[in-house]
Formats: C-alpha cells, sequence, structure tokens
C-alpha cells in the first residue's frame, strides 16, 4: 500500500515558477514509478510527466516540455515536479500517481493517487 500527499501548489502570475512535491509512505514507495497529471475545471484529467522508479527515465506531455520538471528523492520517499514559465493555461489540479509500468500516459495503469494540489496561474 502507497499513500501519496501533493504539496507545493498555489497562486502565481504568469512567467512564474512553483515546485510540487510528493510525499510517499510505505517501504515500497522507490519501487514504484511516478507520474503527475492535471485536471482543469470543465476538463479530463491529462498526462503531465513521468518518471521510473530509478529517476533515470522521464517522459513529458507536449504541452509542458522545457517547462517543467520531474525528479525524485528515494532517500526521502518524494516526488518533486518543478513548474517553470507558467501559463494561465496550467492552471489546474495536479496530482501525483503511482504505477508499476513505468512511461503510460494513462490514469487506468495508475493505482495510487494523492488528493491533489491546486495550481492557479494568473494573466
Amino acid at each position: 500500500q502507497v499513500q501519496l500527499v501533493e504539496s507545493g501548489g498555489g497562486l502565481v502570475q504568469a512567467g512564474g515558477s512553483l515546485r510540487l512535491s510528493c510525499a510517499g509512505s510505505g517501504r515500497t514507495f522507490s519501487s514504484y514509478n511516478e507520474g503527475w497529471f492535471r485536471q482543469a475545471p470543465g476538463k479530463e484529467r491529462e498526462f503531465v510527466a513521468v518518471i521510473s522508479w530509478t529517476g533515470n527515465l522521464k517522459y513529458y506531455a507536449d504541452s509542458v516540455k522545457g517547462r517543467f520538471t520531474i525528479s525524485r528523492d528515494n532517500a526521502k520517499n518524494t516526488v518533486y515536479l518543478q513548474l517553470n514559465s507558467l501559463k494561465p493555461e496550467d492552471t489546474a489540479v495536479y496530482y501525483c500517481a503511482a504505477s508499476t509500468a513505468y512511461g503510460s500516459r494513462w490514469s487506468k495503469d495508475y493505482e495510487y493517487w494523492g488528493q491533489g494540489t491546486q495550481v492557479t496561474v494568473s494573466s
């Protein structure tokens, strides 16, 4: 069993930055691949980024490539998402999720989810 808790969201102006954290509990956390998803009001949840359990493999959605960076510190059981050059269209609730399968863009492939953290980007 893995529990995930996101933090670090907030209100920021366009062009600004935020760093989201996802703290995991459970001794098997470091063996899971971790993804970030987001969901804007009235829209479906969408894939943002994923990192392998080793931290060596990373994959991003085209909409965030070059602006967002995913990383992890298994010693701290934490995954991060650095958000730079934020745009109003990045406004959403951001979720982290854990999967035994690397690289999936599909929510159905993720077994555990956090409660989400709100990111709001003003223009």
